[in-house]
């Protein structure tokens, strides 16, 4: 039997509207992020834990407010004027603290976006209570911004970020692998993206890709604590 080969295809991950699975898990999020037009002060804090969707969220809302994306670190070396005269979202604010430079920098551009009558969004692993910014201006600003967190994945959109997760690195898996990972694996969007990655790897040189049984031996290799067959 041939062995399946393996194409050096870049991963292309799906940043559109359509593409981001709603559940229960993150609805409210959502729905907080497309009333984008109706935030208080115009502005939004969007956190969740690594892998939850907040990079895809922001380019949804990037095409809807014809906003522009920046990392918090580079907002130093950014020209914030220029910057301000657009919405903007800063994407991993929670990095900066502590970071003098950059504290300045979004509290210049937090000011000029708002002034000019456009919308800021801001991304972050955890609300801004536990962000240690050392700015006292910019952290009472902070702390006064409304905060639209993305839970825990359920098992719908664990399901369904695994298949993105897939698709992104133009994989089929066997039809029972995904139920399968979402019964047993570590309940966790950055676990899912882990997993993915080490069963592309895995089903290197195998004739049949992506299945149950290697899986599970990929899930056994994690030493996670449920028992699974």
């Amino acid at each position: 039997m041939s062995t399946q080969l393996r194409l050096d295809l870049p991963v292309r991950t799906a940043l559109g509207r359509r593409d981001f699975f709603v559940s229960d898990a993150n609805a409210l999020a959502v729905a907080q992020v497309d009333r984008w037009r109706d935030w208080p002060s115009r502005k939004m804090i969007l956190t969740g834990p690594a892998k939850s969707g907040k990079t895809h969220l922001c380019h949804v809302w990037k095409n809807e407010a014809q906003a522009e994306i920046v990392p918090a670190e580079a907002l130093p070396h950014l020209p914030i004027p220029a910057l301000a005269q657009t919405s903007v979202c800063v994407e991993d604010v929670d990095q900066i603290a502590g970071n003098r430079d950059a504290e300045e920098a979004l509290f210049h551009l937090h000011n000029m976006v708002l002034s000019e009558g456009h919308s800021l969004l801001l991304s972050a692993q955890k609300p801004p209570m536990h962000w240690d910014l050392r700015i006292p201006d910019l952290k009472s600003r902070m702390m006064g911004t409304d905060v639209a967190q993305l839970e825990k994945p359920d098992d719908q959109l664990l399901a369904a970020v695994l298949n993105k997760l897939f698709t992104d690195r133009q994989i089929v898996p066997m039809p029972d692998v995904i139920p399968y990972l979402v019964r047993y694996m570590d309940r966790s969007f950055d676990a899912a993206d882990r997993i993915v990655e080490l069963l592309d790897s895995a089903a290197l040189g195998t004739p049949r890709g992506v299945t149950r049984a290697l899986a599970s031996k990929v899930l056994k290799g994690l030493d996670i604590s449920e028992e699974h067959p």
